[in-house]
């Protein structure tokens, strides 16, 4: 999962994408970078290994002179973590400077770039968004929009694209819609975002959220809609709004608080907790749905955990004491709050198992009666291969342990899950345009050949 932020036709279009990749931080914390193009068509970049605020000081943004700029944040889907696959890529070609931003996954990468490799290319990353820079740069086709449609038309999986070519900046969604992409204004110039919430902190008023299948060109202050690609099935990630957006967001055409308000609600009337004295989020991603089980169930809720905001990257040893010290280094109780009582834990989902079950020891730690865990969406039972790092399905504890072994697992009183008809139901819109592939393993594409993060840094060279 990756953040991407376009400017065009501003005189500080580098700051704007420094401040919107502020806003887009939870998407992607390995890396950040930015290319900013100025009138003469010279391109600049600076990239760079951490946080936003670990990469950019004020005379690198300063440096990034420019009226056309798109950012990155990179959380990595396939390659390695490692400063060549920072993004946004930057090559020259024929029509001058070419940079690329993505966000999601090239499902049939494995197989393009082989073949791009048997004719000559030479890969600088491991990325599978560098396929798409090989596929433009290597199209005959003489315009810079046909040869993006060209390129897009042999890719298959989910793209949300910011592509410059000079000072032109594009801006596609893949036809199915997997990844949302916003257009808004700051005076005359246009921006382009992950999420409405980096709109917000620059100013700037929202237009439109662009319809999967979108092209769209912009140049300065003017924004063209181009032929869409062709229509494919509506598959929107409803993993964007149970967690992965940020919930001030308008996602999809709908509010992500809002959307999880609903999954709490759905999930208290589903299974209650009769006699249970409070409701708790695992904060931050469940307050939400926390708020929405307390309301629709009368169950007072309570800030039992707080979450410490300044953790950073930590590196602990691995195993289940190195795993239980990581939960304790982001979370602590609120004794007074839990002694004695019986409390509702609810979580917007269980990937491993292995954070909530520290977190229930932790609760119990703290004097809980009773706990009674509750998860705002199904099990995860299948990865996902459209841009979120879901584990290999080994590691998915829902893939290989039914609901009371989980519950044992995690050492909780009761254990229940919200249904895949409750999750898609709480959005306001239509409930069958939603790719729900990990909980139901109706993937909406062939999967990919190799599904390995690192599979192209291990492939071994082949002779003629």
């Amino acid at each position: 999962m990756c953040g991407v932020f376009g400017v065009s036709g501003h005189q500080d279009a580098a700051r704007l994408a420094y401040l919107g990749l502020y806003a887009l931080q939870h998407r992607g914390q390995e890396s950040a970078g930015i290319v900013a193009v100025d009138d003469a068509g010279v391109a600049r970049t600076h990239r760079g290994m951490g946080l936003v605020s670990d990469v950019f000081s004020e005379s690198v943004v300063r440096s990034l002179e420019g009226t056309t700029a798109i950012g990155h944040t990179r959380y990595s889907t396939a390659g390695s973590s490692v400063l060549v696959n920072a993004q946004p890529v930057l090559v020259r070609y024929r029509h001058g400077t070419l940079a690329l931003a993505h966000n999601g996954n090239l499902t049939n990468a494995a197989e393009l770039r082989r073949e791009l490799v048997d004719a000559g290319s030479i890969f600088q990353s491991t990325m599978d968004s560098e396929v798409l820079v090989h596929l433009i740069a290597r199209s005959s086709l003489e315009q810079p929009e046909a040869q993006i449609r060209e390129a897009l038309s042999r890719v298959e999986g989910a793209y949300s694209l910011l592509i410059t070519v000079g000072r032109r900046l594009y801006a596609v969604v893949d036809a199915r819609g997997f990844r949302p992409l916003m257009i808004g204004k700051v005076g005359d110039a246009a921006v382009v975002a992950s999420e409405s919430c980096a709109l917000d902190i620059v100013g700037a008023r929202f237009v439109c959220e662009l319809d999967p299948g979108s092209v769209v060109l912009i140049e300065g202050s003017r924004v063209e809609y181009l032929e869409p690609l062709s229509p494919k099935p509506l598959r929107r990630c409803v993993f964007e709004l149970v967690y992965f957006s940020r919930p001030d967001s308008l996602i999809f055409g709908e509010s992500a608080d809002l959307f999880r308000r609903n999954l709490g609600r759905r999930l208290a009337r589903e299974h209650p907790a009769p006699g249970a004295d409070c409701v708790c989020s695992v904060p931050d991603s469940s307050n939400a749905a926390a708020l929405g089980y307390s309301e629709a169930s009368g169950i007072p809720l309570e800030h039992a955990l707080i979450r410490n905001h300044y953790v950073g990257r930590t590196f602990i040893h691995p195993g289940q004491a190195g795993r239980l010290a990581k939960v304790k280094i982001k979370y602590n109780p609120v004794r007074e709050v839990l002694a004695g009582r019986s409390v509702v834990v609810v979580d917007d989902s269980i990937v491993r198992g292995t954070t909530s079950r520290g977190l229930v020891a932790m609760i119990r730690q703290a004097g809980a009666r009773e706990v009674h865990f509750r998860v705002a969406s199904p099990p995860i039972t299948g990865p996902c291969y459209y841009g979120i790092d879901t584990p290999t399905r080994e590691e998915l504890i829902a893939s290989t342990h039914s609901v009371e072994e989980i519950r044992a697992f995690l050492g909780v009183d009761s254990l229940a899950y919200l249904s895949r008809e409750g999750m898609v139901r709480a959005s306001a819109g239509d409930s069958d345009r939603f790719c729900h592939a990990c909980f139901s393993g109706e993937y909406p594409t062939a999967l990919p050949s190799d599904a390995a993060k690192t599979r192209f840094e291990t492939e071994p060279a082949r002779t003629g």
